[in-house]
């Protein structure tokens, strides 16, 4: 175990890139050790980035980070990136289900070979990595589970209805941390975009033009407050603006990613009524 494991640690899957090295980035600005658990080990010029070049650049913000090969489909894969980041770092403060699959089109064009990607990414892979790391939650009495996932609805269904509710099923697990191990110290948080985010997944996937994006920035920020206010964030499921807004925040021009733009309000253009 590292000499600085005092500092506190979080495990982020997907952490690659994107909205995972986002957040990755941020917590290390503030003193945190991460576990990069992702399933990239070699480069692809098509999405770069591997769970050894995310850990170099995050060691270089004076951090100690874990680079841990992780599909989240894989169960053992899984349970083996909880056991090397204890290992290494002997604690976890917060359990970031990041990685996720998307596909969007309606039931009709919505192939079950994509049905069973998204839900085994999306819901069974946030379960398995929760699963993991709830002994050493349980056993420490203290930690955060947030997953990169909506609020529920009471009324309307929206667009993509296999991939919202396999979004879904990762706020249902979340939220039931906090109804079953609230109590004991665990705290859990659902979190949303408000608007679409700029990654490789909005840009290969062709979802929209950079005017409707805004930067990852704003959901690291909104992580790190969750994780600065839990006596706020604990048991909710929260839009990153309404969140920032509701701890202080005013300015949210610096997160588009055209300057002067207003995005467009992404549970508007899913169809999902508030």
């Amino acid at each position: 175990m590292s000499s600085i494991n005092l500092r506190k640690v979080a495990f982020i899957t997907g952490a690659t890139r994107g909205i995972g090295k986002a957040i990755a980035s941020r917590l290390a600005r503030e003193g945190w050790n991460i576990a990069v658990a992702a399933k990239s080990v070699t480069e692809d010029p098509r999405i770069p980035g591997t769970i050894y070049s995310a850990a170099d650049e995050l060691r270089a913000l004076g951090v100690d980070a874990l680079p841990v090969q992780c599909n989240v489909m894989d169960e053992d894969m899984v349970k083996k990136a909880a056991e090397a980041t204890l290992a290494h770092f002997g604690r976890v403060d917060v359990v970031i289900n990041n990685a996720s699959a998307i596909h969007l089109a309606p039931m009709c064009d919505f192939p079950m070979k994509k049905f069973d990607l998204v839900f085994k990414i999306n819901a069974r892979g946030t379960f398995s990595v929760i699963q993991a790391f709830l002994p050493q939650l349980q056993a420490q009495g203290f930690g955060h589970v947030i997953s990169m996932s909506p609020p529920l609805l009471t009324t309307g269904v929206g667009h993509s209805a296999p991939y919202y509710l396999s979004k879904l099923g990762m706020t249902f697990f979340t939220l039931s941390v906090a109804a079953e191990h609230g109590a004991k110290g665990i705290k859990a948080t659902a979190l949303w975009p408000r608007t679409m985010i700029e990654s490789f997944a909005t840009v290969n996937n062709h979802l929209g033009e950079p005017a409707m994006w805004r930067k990852a920035d704003i959901q690291a920020d909104a992580v790190w407050e969750i994780l600065t206010h839990p006596e706020l964030s604990h048991g909710r499921a929260v839009i990153d603006e309404d969140f920032l807004r509701e701890v202080g925040y005013t300015d949210f021009e610096r997160y588009a990613c055209v300057p002067g733009s207003t995005p467009p309000d992404l549970n508007e253009l899913m169809g999902l009524v508030k």
